[in-house]
């Protein structure tokens, strides 16, 4: 792997935490608040950040896709770990692992060049 496969896999894990968190914490406390109390006004905000942060993860897990070469077992892993509530996090301890793997084998591959 080179340097810019790194770099896509750390823009993914970058986005996994915040978008794995951002549904128990944006959707789930907005559909409760809506149904315990008259605040209705927050469903749609709240949604609307958890739906960014859900497409750029997407874009970003496609990067990534084309970039590292994966198998498409691995993409749909992290496409269904990104539906899963606190998925993301588990998927984020993989893509770290993956991240260093990645730039220790870029640095060699650069040593040896040299």
């Amino acid at each position: 792997m080179d340097i810019k496969t790194a770099s896509a896999l750390h823009r993914l894990r970058l986005i996994s935490v915040p978008e794995a968190l951002s549904f128990p914490a944006l959707l789930i406390f907005g559909s409760l608040l809506s149904r315990i109390s008259d605040i209705d006004y927050l469903v749609l905000p709240l949604g609307a950040i958890h739906g960014i942060l859900f497409l750029a993860y997407l874009v970003l897990l496609i990067d990534v896709w084309t970039k590292a070469k994966w198998p498409v077992k691995r993409v749909l892993l992290f496409f269904a770990l990104s539906l899963v509530p606190f998925g993301g996090l588990y998927g984020d301890k993989l893509l770290k692992r993956e991240e260093a793997d990645s730039v220790v084998a870029a640095r060699a591959r650069q040593v040896a060049q040299a």
